[in-house]
């Protein structure tokens, strides 16, 4: 499968994944204009993972999200389900997990935080996966959410979508090792709720606490909130 429909069928995606892994994060850079190094490094800094605590890197890929969470000495796995993104970040030492966002393979309160960077608009189902990232975050713990979103100026905005992403797409296709699917990642792209619209259902999946911040007028916006402290 070269490249995965927009009805997000699971194997699909994951085939399109193991497709592109190879020259993923080369593709990204180009297409991103190497913004994407800049958006990591203010995602970690609102995520702000620290000595002791132990992190939930999910969609993550080939781990270069994830090492740049461990930096401060917190305990972080990248979890995917591709393997073939898992197999092409093998050397960046941090732990990997095959696993599926809507059956996580870990216990009831594991994490102290989960992270997911441009990963959360490929779940077939975003509400079901937050309600399972949920179980497996500590009441009080967080959530940060690093995704493409809706330019808040309307210029800025027809720009982004008639001639930016077009370019990304364009970029990313020749520096991919699978072109075909940057079709798909530009659609979904398009198709991505804007920023309150994924606050409403990160809120509607039970976290509490919701808010964002824009990036680069809007093409990228960072939310986060909070498990609901336990209560007697």
């Amino acid at each position: 499968m070269s490249r995965a429909s927009l009805d997000k069928d699971p194997r699909e995606v994951a085939a399109m994944f193991d497709g592109v892994a190879a020259g993923y994060d080369r593709a990204n850079s180009v297409m991103t204009f190497g913004f994407d190094r800049r958006w990591r490094i203010i995602t970690a800094r609102v995520l702000d993972a620290r000595e002791g605590e132990k992190v939930l890197d999910l969609a993550a890929g080939t781990g270069v999200s994830t090492k740049e969470y461990a930096r401060n000495g917190a305990w972080c796995v990248a979890a995917d389900f591709s393997l073939g993104m898992l197999k092409s970040g093998l050397d960046r030492g941090v732990p990997m997990v095959a696993a599926d966002a809507l059956r996580l393979p870990f216990a009831d309160n594991s994490f102290d935080a989960a992270t997911i960077s441009f990963g959360i608009r490929n779940f077939v189902d975003t509400k079901a996966a937050l309600v399972e990232i949920a179980r497996v975050v500590r009441p009080g713990g967080r959530l940060v959410v690093c995704e493409v979103s809706t330019p808040t100026f309307p210029p800025i905005r027809f720009l982004y979508r008639k001639v930016v992403l077009r370019a990304m797409t364009w970029l990313g296709r020749r520096a991919s090792s699978n072109p075909e699917a940057y079709g798909y990642l530009a659609e979904s792209m398009l198709t991505w709720p804007d920023q309150r619209g994924l606050g409403e259902i990160i809120a509607a999946a039970g976290w509490t606490s919701v808010e964002w911040m824009n990036l680069t007028f809007g093409v990228v916006a960072i939310h986060r909130a909070r498990k609901p402290e336990a209560t007697d």
